[in-house]
C-alpha cells in the first residue's frame, strides 16, 4: 500500500489535542464479509473472542486471518489513535494517531489465541517501528489491542518468547505496542477483504522468516 501523502517525517504518534477532529458518522459497510458471508459487525457468535492487530498494510494481513480455521470473521479499520471515524486519507496523514488494524473474531473452541498470535508474529516484522518494508508512517506500526486481561497476559508472554528467538536470529528489539483496545473504526468499504476482490492487488506483507517457538502454540 502507498502513503498518498508521501513518506512523512512525522514518525511519532500525535498527542490527542493535535489530531484531526474526525466525524460522528460511521463508515458505510457491506452487509456481509466478501469471503465468509457473515456480518462484519457485532453481535458475534456466543463464545467467540475478538482482538485487533496492526501489522503494516491491512490488505494482506486481513487475508492471513480469514484463511485460518476457527476465525469467524475479519474486518479492516483503524485503531490506537484519537480521531473518530477517520478516513484512509486522514490516517495516512499521520494526524489521527491510528494504525491500520485488523479485527479478528475467532472461536476458541476451534483455534487458540496462541495460534492467532502466531499468525500475527510470523507474518510481519515487529522490529521496524513506524514502518513495514517500504511502507513508512505511523499507520504501519505493529500493535496488539486486547480486550481482556487474559489476552494481554498471553500477548505479552508471546512477545517475550518471540523476542528471544528473534534476538538469536540477529534481529533488534520488538517495537510492537500491546495496549487495551479503545475503539475500532471500520475502514471504507473498498478496503474490506480487498485482496479477495482484487487478487492481483498490492500486498506488502512480509515476515522475518523466524518461526515462533513451539511453546507459544503447544
Amino acid at each position: 500500500m502507498w502513503n498518498i501523502f508521501g513518506n512523512s517525517d512525522k514518525l511519532g504518534t500525535p498527542k490527542r489535542g493535535d489530531t484531526l477532529p474526525g466525524r460522528s458518522e460511521v463508515m458505510p459497510l457491506p452487509d456481509f464479509h466478501y469471503v465468509k458471508e457473515v456480518p462484519l459487525v457485532s453481535p458475534f457468535p456466543e463464545g467467540s473472542e475478538h482482538i485487533l492487530f496492526g501489522m503494516g498494510c491491512f490488505w494482506g494481513a486481513e487475508r492471513k486471518f480469514w484463511e485460518m480455521t476457527g476465525v469467524h470473521t475479519t474486518a479492516v479499520g483503524y485503531a490506537g489513535g484519537y480521531t473518530p471515524n477517520p478516513t484512509y486519507q486522514e490516517v495516512c496523514s499521520g494526524r489521527t494517531g491510528h494504525t491500520e488494524a485488523i479485527l479478528v473474531v475467532f472461536l476458541p473452541a476451534e483455534v487458540s489465541l496462541e495460534q492467532v498470535l502466531r499468525t500475527f508474529w510470523e507474518n510481519h516484522d515487529p522490529t521496524q517501528g513506524m514502518r513495514q518494508g517500504n511502507d513508512v508512517g505511523t499507520q504501519y506500526r505493529s500493535g496488539i489491542y486486547f480486550n481482556t486481561d487474559l489476552q494481554r497476559q498471553v500477548a505479552e508472554e508471546s512477545r517475550v518468547q518471540y523476542q528471544n528467538v528473534l534476538a538469536k536470529a540477529g534481529f533488534t528489539r520488538i517495537t510492537t505496542e500491546i495496549v487495551p483496545a479503545d475503539h475500532f473504526y471500520y475502514a471504507e468499504e473498498y478496503h474490506q477483504q480487498y485482496l479477495a476482490k482484487n487478487p492481483g492487488g498490492y500486498c506488502g506483507l512480509g515476515g522475518t522468516g523466524v518461526a515462533c517457538p513451539s511453546s507459544l502454540i503447544d
